[in-house]
């Protein structure tokens, strides 16, 4: 009986080693490469939009505060625009020049 175990255990080590060697052997080929390389830009990607996101709520945030502040101290309501569009609310209009001819 106790043959019979060691052989069991030994056969379920060599399989669970060889999968594991033919899974390395894949990973190592130029497909197994291009797939974690995939994978990790994929994942940078994610962690930069996802920082990009938290960066412009962070900024919408203090605008707020700031905006707050200023109303605050001086008592001057100053005009708020939120979301990518507030530097385009505070720049002044620019108007095309007529053509001289």
């Amino acid at each position: 009986m106790k043959r019979l175990f060691w052989l069991g255990v030994g056969v379920v080590t060599g399989v669970v080693l060889s999968r594991k060697a033919a899974e390395t052997a894949r990973q190592a080929t130029p497909a197994g490469l291009a797939s974690n390389l995939g994978e990790a830009v994929r994942e940078l990607a994610g962690a930069v939009g996802s920082f990009g996101a938290e960066v412009r709520a962070g900024m919408s945030e203090r605008e707020q505060e700031l905006h707050e502040m200023v109303e605050q101290r001086s008592g001057v309501v100053t005009p708020q625009a939120s979301g990518r569009h507030a530097a385009e609310a505070r720049r002044p209009v620019r108007r095309a020049r007529r053509a001289e001819g």
